[in-house]
């Protein structure tokens, strides 16, 4: 099976589970032949694939230098109050993680975050409070 496939079906799985559940990646590695390991190795080398569950929803925060110079470590802090977590972690209840991510692609509206596929720009600690309620 082509290394394209594989990928649109963990992009599948992706999406169906929030993660890649362990069991599923050894179902396709049955089904494709290809080792379990080659397949964790290829998921890993993306940032989008997930082998932990994740809250409902996931914040990045932006850590390029554009937002870091616009204030995204005040937002991360903020973020961390507000959720009582850090970094790759999951609140309790399941509803949100807190992630870092490389540029977003929205240096001139700095400093930026998304929320699971939602791209929030000109973020303010008090914009912040509103998105996390």
């Amino acid at each position: 099976m082509e290394q394209k496939n594989i990928l649109n079906r963990l992009k599948d799985m992706q999406s169906k589970y929030g993660y890649l559940p362990e069991d599923k990646v050894r179902k396709l590695s049955d089904e494709t032949g290809l080792p379990v390991v080659k397949i964790y190795s290829m998921a890993s080398f993306y940032s989008m694939f997930s082998f932990d569950k994740k809250g409902k929803n996931v914040v990045r925060i932006c850590s390029s230098p554009s937002c870091y110079l616009k204030g995204s470590l005040n937002v991360l802090d903020e973020a961390k109050k507000i959720l009582g977590i850090d970094v790759g972690e999951t609140t309790k209840n399941k509803r949100f993680t807190l992630e870092l991510t490389s540029c977003i692609g929205c240096c001139d509206k700095a400093p930026a975050i998304m929320i699971n596929d939602e791209l929030i720009t000109n973020v303010t600690k008090g914009k912040l409070k509103k998105l996390l309620k």
